[in-house]
């Protein structure tokens, strides 16, 4: 059996392959990398606290989040 985040996966993104990212109150709990970007080749998954601000960054790769709706 394969996990989601499996590197053969063809449906996931590769992860932190760009500076920002916009994400919907739908998408929360919001983590990096997300649950579409594959794991293999990043760091370990974190959850951001971004409801309050309504913007993250990633204490490991530096990405940034930007909650929109």
């Amino acid at each position: 059996m394969t996990h989601a985040t499996d590197a053969t996966d063809s449906n996931l993104e590769s992860a932190n392959t760009k500076n920002e990212y916009e994400v919907k109150r739908a998408d929360l709990p919001l983590s990096c990398p997300t649950p579409e970007q594959k794991l293999w080749n990043s760091h370990p998954r974190v959850y951001l606290p971004i409801e309050q601000t309504g913007s993250a960054k990633c204490p490991y790769c530096g990405a940034r989040y930007r909650l929109v709706d």
